[in-house]
């Protein structure tokens, strides 16, 4: 096989691939395909402790000494990369993460098989896989540690892995090379695992609660379901255009129309707009729908459900994030849009009201009140001056119809959709609504939106006579929940950024410079016996 030369290859990384070079002319396989693994770090780690807590009261055994002498030490097989390296003399420790955790392994010449410790001695370096059969015993500083009885090598790390004492903190080498932040950050490994169990809990609370999950189209022709630009694509067989998803608002409602009465989708959306800390242009959402209610039951059901998934996975409704204190337990405090407007700025407000006498109240300057309406205005006022206020979790309630295409108008208030959205710590988190299901006024609806197509909006909505279709033979009362799973998982993993809970989120192509890789010294602070 050739040698390669990436960009960024230096000196040490060179040198490393000439121990790939060197192991197989010495017959070892630097990439061998398996290796049996018998337990974690922690499992081997928890089985010790009990061992030396209870041992086997029938054979009367006891844990192992440093030499492994023990007649029935806990034996374990384990597997893990290698973090850190202290040598001395002859002996040496090194920590081993696995998936569960870090333990601690010692290698010395008259306990480790003859060909594991040349191995270690001459071939490893820190950041290489490795597989170690031994025993467990306890260090005199007290640290639970395997006693390599076998060592053998599972994959040749040929890139150094990034300065060890300080972790790699770099945001724009830490998103772009998620695999290393993953090994070097801890906090990052805990944040996806939490946010895994999120999305379990959100799965068994629908599951229990009689909804059926399911799957729409993520490829549609015909852009529709939110306010939003889509991403456009071409299929070549069919020669037609394809709208990446902005939402599956449209395919779920057809399903209730067919008789599928409670239904929801955790899935990936599309929408062709900025990156900030809130937004990435592929996000994830919960979605749902649920045939005969309206927007206040389904006040109750976002109500049960956040407060059961922070009970599940964090074992509070308590969540604190970037300072602020949240409580999810119910009930939350729920208010108009006008009430909210009228508390944190002051004017008291109605959606009837001329659009001069609303920019009045609202200090907007004329040039940019020139041409918007009354709800356009106060829409305004309220994303930039009252949402950042909102600590919440707070419902509001009662959004213009003007700005809700697919909802259903309040039988009070005929400019007032049946609405509402969830704000904690100052952002949005759900929108929910009372379905519009009178297949005439969705098409005028849809007409507006074409409307303002054609006056240059690209994030209107596209016509969609298949969906009013589907509306003609009948669906029934209906409200829907949409829930950001990116930024419920910031909340409840106190993260800053929606880009530090997305595994692989946006960003602009890579600039790339000529720069050499800071190796780590092979040694560390790792324990003496």
């Amino acid at each position: 096989m050739t040698s390669f030369t990436l960009f960024d290859h230096n000196e040490i990384i060179r040198g490393r691939y000439g121990k790939v070079a060197a192991l197989r002319t010495a017959g070892i396989e630097p990439y061998p395909r398996s290796y049996d693994v018998t337990h974690t770090s922690a499992q081997a780690i928890a089985e010790f402790e009990n061992f030396e807590k209870h041992g086997d009261p029938a054979r009367g055994d006891s844990t192992a000494d440093l030499h492994g002498n023990a007649p029935h030490a806990i034996e374990v097989s384990i597997a893990g990369r290698i973090m850190t390296i202290r040598r001395m003399g002859k002996a040496a420790f090194f920590h081993l993460l696995d998936s569960a955790g870090k333990i601690q392994v010692y290698v010395r010449p008259d306990q480790t098989d003859e060909a594991g410790y040349c191995l270690f001695r001459e071939f490893l370096d820190m950041g290489d896989i490795v597989g170690v059969r031994g025993t467990v015993f306890r260090t005199k500083t007290g640290e639970a540690t395997v006693l390599a009885k076998q060592l053998v090598l599972l994959t040749k790390s040929v890139r150094p892995l990034p300065e060890k004492w300080h972790g790699l903190r770099d945001i724009e080498t830490r998103y772009r090379q998620r695999y290393a932040d993953l090994i070097m950050n801890e906090h990052v490994r805990r944040t996806f695992l939490l946010r895994s169990r999120m999305i379990s809990a959100i799965r068994r609370f629908l599951d229990s609660a009689g909804y059926v999950e399911v799957e729409t189209p993520m490829l549609q022709p015909v852009r529709g379901g939110a306010t939003a630009r889509p991403f456009i694509t071409h299929h070549n067989a069919l020669d037609m255009d394809l709208y990446l998803r902005i939402a599956p608002e449209l395919y779920h409602k057809r399903l209730v129309v067919g008789g599928l009465e409670k239904v929801y989708e955790i899935n990936r959306n599309f929408r062709n707009e900025g990156i900030s800390t809130q937004h990435n242009p592929e996000f994830t959402m919960l979605e749902l729908y649920t045939a005969y209610w309206d927007y206040r039951n389904t006040m109750d059901l976002t109500e049960r459900l956040l407060e059961s998934v922070c009970r599940g996975v964090l074992g509070t409704t308590t969540v604190a994030y970037q300072g602020a204190v949240l409580n999810f337990a119910r009930p939350w405090r729920r208010a108009k849009i006008l009430e909210l407007i009228e508390e944190k700025l002051g004017p008291r407000l109605s959606w009837s009201d001329p659009p001069e006498a609303a920019a009045r109240a609202l200090n907007i300057a004329p040039e940019n009140a020139a041409g918007k309406s009354t709800a356009r205005l106060i829409m305004d006022a309220f994303e930039q001056r009252v949402e950042d206020l909102l600590v919440g979790p707070i419902i509001v309630y009662d959004f213009p119809a003007e700005v809700s295409p697919l909802a259903k108008r309040s039988a009070d208030e005929p400019l007032v959709a049946e609405r509402f959205e969830v704000f904690a710590a100052g952002f949005e988190i759900a929108n929910a609504y009372s379905e519009l299901n009178d297949p005439e006024e969705q098409y005028h609806r849809f007409e507006e939106q074409v409307a303002l197509q054609r006056a240059g909006d690209e994030e209107a909505q596209d016509m969609d006579e298949d969906y009013v279709r589907a509306l003609e033979y009948g669906m029934p009362p209906a409200s829907g929940l949409g829930i950001g799973i990116d930024r419920l998982a910031m909340l409840l993993t106190d993260s800053p950024s929606i880009r530090d809970v997305i595994l692989f989120p946006t960003l602009r192509p890579e600039v790339r410079t000529e720069k050499t890789t800071n190796s780590n010294s092979e040694e560390d602070g790792s324990e003496e016996l």
